[in-house]
């Protein structure tokens, strides 16, 4: 459900701004609209320092855990990390972070002089080591030395006539190259078969000597890092003051000026089960005056959602596209049973449950804190047990057909069957489309009838009423000849009946008060675009039926490919070492794909077909109160 709100008005003076705003922090319980801030460019350099402050936490987290794991082998390296109970943290965050950048920026430098430094150092391994003053000396003196490469038969077998023209010298060579030099005078035209190379400025002693001494200065840095990472609590309230001050400034640059700037007027918003806190804070705040009101459908309202337990574990869904706007109705709670349903049937294997299930429960248990891990934690632990439940009914266990392991009866029939997923599911998808779509309608219409009143839902409910009785009268027998109602089916008279009064409501009740010939031409005009989309909404739920039968295939074509690598008569240990292998890749991959698949195609039956015939309404922006950014 949408938690009520509160609507507040206040006028204060101007100097009073930045006391009253962090009072309203301190509370934690008033959004104040900012709608229409424009960042200046020190509110641009704010944000930047925020984001830099907040991939600085990333990387010493990151950076104090390599330190530990590495610590733990017993790795040379880790001598800082080693004494990192001895680190004296920085004097404040702020110094803590500045002292972070910089190390940062040398730290990038050092690596990409390191890389540059290495691939000069391949460059120069072949030609060993030599002095490069002796031959530039060598140069001075009117001796050249060029520098060439060649593939290695090339060489062998041109390096004899080569000689009769040159002189040259093999300096190293592998199996594919050669590396020779040709002394030359100056400006001595040299033309070989062969790769010629610029003259190396360094020997590989002198290159390796600076890359270790690169490398001594990124251990040098490890130092500063291991203050900054002593100094994260201090980091962290650092960079909650900057998201601090950068909300200061969004509502001091939104608020209103009245009063030749001498009165600022701003808008907040507060729960209503909670504003009487916000009242109180209020009354005893000197020279500030304020208007509680309701939220009229004019306002930007922001949303916050107040769940149950189980709906609140689908909001990570719904969050996903847009929460409703305030006003309108929640549908989390009404898509939640369904999204399950649909993971379930997509994915459609009880094994594959079972491994999602022992990772929502390891996650459950390394996130024992309420946030946003835990949420998709307990999001994938209920998608696999629904998985398991669907799985069981249609008796699929790591694309093992589990009607082979029942037992017979006397008469050599089966005890019970499994249900027979691939030739029986394909109208129940469509069935089960069918449901959530006309339950979408029924949402709608109750909505509209709560917010406007009954005469504003007749129209959709005539559509409602022909759909449930063409599912009832026409859907059923096709499901089953034996679900046919008596006296209602699709030639019956009352059928017929039930058709014309939703046809009148839908033709001529769709706008309330407008001229009826106008109803008329604007629900044939509905009819036809509803109809269409109609067809094209049921016909998107065949993915339910699409996806679990291509995950059960191809878990069916590994289980036969890993079988049909065994040589026949061949021991359990050989069958298990060639099986398992096959079994673990195949079933990985297909687990991998078919998770992602039962993911996001209950998630576009949500949004596309559910939400737009419950009749949903996206808000524009979410409740996010003032307070204190470490909290």
């Amino acid at each position: 459900m949408i938690a009520r709100m509160s609507k507040y008005d206040f006028v204060l003076f101007a100097a009073q701004s930045g006391d009253f705003i962090e009072k309203l922090r301190e509370l934690g319980l008033v959004d104040i609209t900012v709608s229409g801030w424009e960042p200046s460019e020190e509110d641009r350099q704010l944000l930047l320092d925020i984001e830099a402050g907040n991939k600085a936490l990333e990387f010493l987290k990151a950076w104090t855990e390599e330190r530990e794991k590495a610590g733990q082998k017993g790795d040379v390296a880790s001598r800082v990390a080693g004494g990192a109970a001895q680190v004296v943290p920085y004097a404040s965050g702020r110094e803590a972070f500045e002292h972070y950048l910089r190390a940062q920026r040398e730290a990038a430098a050092a690596k990409a002089e390191i890389a540059r430094l290495e691939k000069s150092a391949d460059e120069l391994r072949p030609w060993g080591d030599f002095d490069v003053s002796r031959v530039q000396k060598l140069a001075d003196e009117g001796v050249v030395l060029r520098y060439f490469s060649a593939q290695r038969n090339t060489y062998d077998k041109a390096s004899a006539e080569w000689s009769e023209q040159y002189t040259i010298s093999e300096i190293g060579r592998t199996d594919a190259m050669v590396w020779f030099v040709v002394i030359a005078a100056p400006g001595q035209e040299v033309n070989l078969d062969a790769q010629e190379m610029k003259a190396p400025q360094m020997d590989i002693r002198q290159a390796e000597a600076a890359i270790a001494a690169e490398q001594a200065k990124l251990e040098t840095l490890d130092g500063d890092f291991a203050r900054a990472a002593a100094s994260c609590p201090l980091l962290v309230s650092y960079v909650a003051s900057l998201k601090e001050r950068l909300q200061g400034l969004k509502v001091e640059a939104t608020a209103r000026q009245a009063a030749d700037g001498m009165l600022v007027v701003m808008e907040g918003w507060a729960e209503t089960e909670r504003s009487a806190q916000v009242d109180a804070l209020l009354e005893e705040y000197p020279n500030v005056v304020y208007i509680k009101s309701d939220p009229t459908p004019e306002d930007n309202t922001p949303v916050k959602l107040k769940n149950g337990w189980f709906a609140r574990i689908f909001e990570l869904v719904g969050d996903m596209y847009a929460r409703p706007r305030y006003g309108t109705i929640d549908l989390t709670p009404f898509f939640a049973p369904f999204y399950m349903l649909f993971f379930g049937i997509c994915l459609n294997d009880a094994g594959y449950g079972l491994i999602l299930l022992a990772m929502g429960l390891w996650l459950l248990r390394k996130n024992r804190k309420p946030g946003m891990m835990r949420q998709a934690a307990w999001f994938a632990t209920m998608c696999a047990a629904a998985t398991i439940l669907f799985g069981l009914f249609c008796g699929s266990f790591f694309g093992v057909n589990m009607q082979e392991w029942v037992p017979l009866k006397a008469d050599g029939e089966p005890l019970f069957r499994f249900f027979d997923f691939q030739n029986r599911f394909f109208s129940i998808a469509l069935a089960i489309g069918m449901v959530q779509i006309l339950f979408g309608m029924l949402i709608s219409i109750c909505v509209t009838a709560r917010t406007f009143g009954v005469r504003y839902s007749l129209g959709t409910m005539g559509w409602f009423i022909m759909l449930l009785a063409a599912s009832v009268a026409g859907g059923l027998p096709m499901l089953n000849p034996a679900w046919v109602i008596p006296g209602f089916g699709t030639s019956s008279v009352a059928f017929y009946v039930v058709l014309g009064i939703g046809a009148v409501l839908m033709l001529f009740f769709n706008t309330p008060g407008r001229n009826p010939l106008l109803n008329l031409g604007s629900g044939v005009w509905n009819l036809y675009n509803n109809i269409t989309g109609l067809l094209s909404d049921v016909l998107s739920y065949i993915r339910l039926f699409a996806i679990g039968l291509s995950g059960g295939v191809l878990a069916l074509v590994f289980n036969s490919l890993a079988e049909g690598f065994v040589p026949e008569g061949a021991h359990i240990v050989v069958r298990i070492l060639i099986m398992l292998p096959i079994l673990l890749i195949g079933h990985g991959i297909n687990l991998f794909m078919s998770t992602i698949s039962s993911f996001v195609h209950p998630m576009r039956l949500t949004f596309v077909e559910f939400y737009k015939n419950a009749g949903f309404e996206m808000a524009t922006r979410n409740f996010e109160p003032l307070r204190k950014m470490e909290k």
